[in-house]
């Protein structure tokens, strides 16, 4: 199950999913992203309560990341040390800006 709270405030989006970003929760995930990209400027991408990203969710971010590429600026924060593992090994880490 995956619950994602987000605030947005003048082109200045965070989006915070809780618990597990995977095969199942991941459409989800991209509806959300994809419901507010074109109002962002700013997506901030709060993993403080991620407790698991598989590679579905790691494409929901690579989408994330071209279309705000396009229009603004993204940055991932909170990162734990398990889903940083994992960003880590799939070479995401070096494409996202992680705080």
């Amino acid at each position: 199950m995956l619950r994602v709270n987000r605030t947005m405030e003048n082109g200045i989006v965070c989006l915070a999913p809780e618990g597990r970003l995977d095969t199942m929760t991941a459409p989800e995930f991209d509806r959300e992203i994809k419901e507010v990209v074109p109002q962002a400027r700013e997506l901030t991408l709060d993993f403080e309560k991620l407790e698991y990203i598989s590679s579905a969710g790691l494409r929901a971010l690579l989408y994330a990341q071209k279309a705000m590429g396009k229009q603004g600026q993204m940055k991932v924060i909170h990162v734990n040390e398990y889903v940083m593992e994992i960003l880590d090994v799939t070479g995401f880490s070096n494409i996202l800006t992680i705080e």
